[in-house]
């Protein structure tokens, strides 16, 4: 049961706007994978349901005593992320995922939200000194070590949301424009590195190269892609209907029902359901950003910030890489695009988003 003061502060756009955006959701991994025996649609709806327990739980989540376990937390966040790399099967050429019966886990999600809270902790406790470099500095380090473990698996994407994450989180807690500024080039410089020296792996320096010139690979790197802007290209104004595209449903798009999603859209719905799904999104972050102005202290602020970072990242980067205009780097689209880790964590940060804004009077449960 809920006080009937979280009922008055309840953000309900908010609420509906992210369950009507599940929704849509598995109605296009219905039209993707329509006739598959696989039945995608079906476990989404599942994952969907499962889901809204956890948004419960996160609204109902005291953060503040999440955050009086940051330490615990973290250092068991570490060694479920060293256990993926010793203990995951390898799958496509990454260890991302432990099978617990019939169930596989991704740590790689749950991770997200784990740093999101540790490192608002962190940076709370050091606030008054977050303008110093040294404090800056020694906050990416505490990030970096649960980024390098998810980096080794390889899991690009999910790395580099961590990296926006950060930004997100310390330019909110005050941090020097100048210092992130150069933080930000000494990253550039380091990219370049870890491609001079062949830390990237080959398929991920093929997908950069295809976003530059996705013509230059179009049977390989620059297929995905290639493919990706034939089908929302196809579907004009009004799309081509549900479970009527041919680029979708001649399984001309590879993964078109995870990180792909969003062609689905573009073909079969075209401009006017890609512009509503993304003014929708638009609203979740809106509304996410009304909950974290009106949090009752700096430490729901900054776990605000760090969701809204997410969210704003994987937007951006999924519908630019699936539109040719990101690099592809294996980001799904939140609360719309198949997986049962991504619904559960995404699922458990708009709850956290609605309790921290509701969270603004007193409250008691």
């Amino acid at each position: 049961m809920i006080d009937a003061r979280i009922r008055k502060n309840l953000d309900l756009p908010l609420l509906l706007t992210a369950l009507f955006i599940g929704v849509l959701g598995i109605v296009a991994i219905y039209s993707a994978t329509f006739g598959s025996p696989a039945r995608y649609y079906q476990k989404q709806a599942v994952w969907f349901v499962v889901g809204l327990a956890f948004l419960v739980g996160g609204l109902k989540l005291d953060y503040h005593k999440m955050a009086s376990y940051a330490r615990p937390l973290y250092v068991i966040n570490l060694l479920v992320l060293v256990a993926v790399l010793v203990v995951a099967p390898e799958v496509k050429g990454s260890q991302r995922w432990i099978s617990i019966g019939a169930f596989q886990f991704q740590p790689s999600e749950s991770a997200k939200i784990i740093v999101i809270c540790c490192l608002a902790a962190f940076l709370v406790d050091r606030v008054e000194r977050i303008k110093e470099p040294g404090v800056l500095l020694s906050s990416l380090a505490y990030l970096g070590i649960p980024m390098l473990l998810i980096f080794k698996q390889p899991d690009l994407g999910t790395s580099l949301v961590l990296i926006a994450v950060w930004f997100g989180m310390v330019f909110i807690a005050g941090a020097r424009v100048l210092h992130l500024a150069a933080i930000l080039l000494a990253g550039v410089v380091m990219f370049w590195s870890m491609w001079h020296f062949n830390v990237l792996k080959p398929y991920q320096k093929d997908r950069l190269a295809a976003f530059v010139d996705p013509r230059m690979d179009p049977r390989g790197a620059g297929y995905q892609v290639n493919q990706s802007r034939i089908a929302i290209g196809s579907g004009k104004v009004w799309g081509k209907g549900l479970k009527r595209g041919s680029q979708g449903q001649g399984d001309f798009i590879p993964e078109n029902h995870t990180d792909f999603i969003f062609t689905v859209v573009g073909e079969e719905g075209g401009f006017a359901a890609s512009a509503a799904v993304v003014l929708l999104y638009g609203l979740l972050i809106l509304r996410g950003s009304r909950a974290m102005a009106h949090a009752p202290d700096l430490l729901g602020r900054l776990i605000a910030a760090g969701i809204l970072s997410m969210f704003a990242y994987h937007l951006i980067v999924n519908i630019g890489m699936v539109t040719g205009i990101m690099p592809v780097t294996g980001v799904p689209l939140p609360l719309f695009s198949y997986g049962g880790s991504s619904m559960m964590l995404n699922m458990a940060c708009i709850g956290l988003l609605l309790g921290i804004g509701m969270r603004r009077h007193s409250i008691v449960f």
